[in-house]
Order: C-alpha cells, then sequence, then structure tokens
C-alpha cells in the first residue's frame, strides 16, 4: 500500500512490524521475528527500511509528566503577523516546557501544547511569549483533565 505521493510503499508485513513497536518499542529483532513467524533477517531488514525512510523516525518512551510534578497542562492559541508564522513557531518549539507546536487554520495561526509544575512558570512562559512582536492575540486555556494523550494511533 502506498500511503501518498510522498511516502513509500509500505505492505501488511510493515504494518504489523510497526503495530508491534508501537506497543512496545524494547522489543529485539529476534522477538518481532518469532511474533510475525518471520526470518529475522528479513525484519531487520525491514525495519532498517522503514527508518530510512524516515517512516520510524525514533525509539523513544512515554512519560508520565505529572507524575514528575508537571500538573499543569496548557493550549495557547496564537494569531500571528502572517510573515513571520514560521519564526514565531521556531521560537516557541525550542521551548523547554513546549510539548508541541501546530501550524493551524482558522482564526488562530499557531496552537502550543505545553507543560509546567506551576500556574505562576505557565504565567512567565505567557508573559514571555507575548514579547514577541510579531503576536498579535493569544489564548491561554489551562487543560483540566486529559482524556486521551497518545503519540500514535492504531494503524490500520
Amino acid at each position: 500500500m502506498r500511503l501518498d505521493s510522498h511516502s513509500m510503499y509500505v505492505d501488511n508485513l510493515d504494518l504489523e512490524i510497526i503495530r508491534l513497536l508501537i506497543k512496545n518499542s524494547k522489543l529485539s529483532i529476534r522477538e518481532i521475528a518469532k511474533s510475525l513467524g518471520k526470518a529475522p533477517s528479513l525484519i531487520h531488514s525491514r525495519i532498517k527500511r522503514l527508518e530510512r525512510n524516515n517512516l520510524i523516525k525514533a525509539y523513544t518512551i512515554l512519560l508520565d509528566y505529572r507524575r514528575l510534578g508537571y500538573d499543569v497542562y496548557a493550549l495557547t492559541l496564537l494569531q500571528v503577523d502572517g510573515a513571520h508564522i514560521v519564526e514565531v513557531e521556531e521560537a516557541l518549539s525550542r521551548e523547554p516546557n513546549v510539548k508541541a507546536v501546530y501550524d493551524i487554520t482558522g482564526e488562530y495561526d499557531i496552537a502550543v501544547i505545553s507543560v509546567f509544575k506551576s500556574v505562576s512558570e505557565l504565567d512567565s512562559f505567557i508573559k514571555k511569549t507575548l514579547k514577541n512582536p510579531y503576536i498579535k492575540r493569544s489564548v491561554t486555556s489551562i487543560i483540566l483533565r486529559i482524556v486521551k494523550d497518545t503519540p500514535h494511533i492504531e494503524i490500520q
């Protein structure tokens, strides 16, 4: 299956490998091969191809930030001078408490998801951000409850 005009060809074996790695990125090539009934050399070559083509970008851990003391999650929407959207997005992406920066359509240009240990840290972040002369308007909401927060969707 070709995912789109800019992507590589991905078949059912590739998708099965991806599904297993999404569930547990610590699986060894041998464990994946055994689970799928394939040779380890085949699994190794498939994973390397997926990595080379940037379909698999990294192997990482998922942290529970609240258990680390980051109790304040925020969503910030920004209206930005159109000629400087990318510049503002890049500056925001370098902020240590920012989890995600999205270029969006609609009334606002940028959506930012960030996490902080306290409301005062969030307040400092907002005040620092609003010093940027290209930001015309902002709205920040504190996220009260996380219903779903996952980096993955179920691959069909």
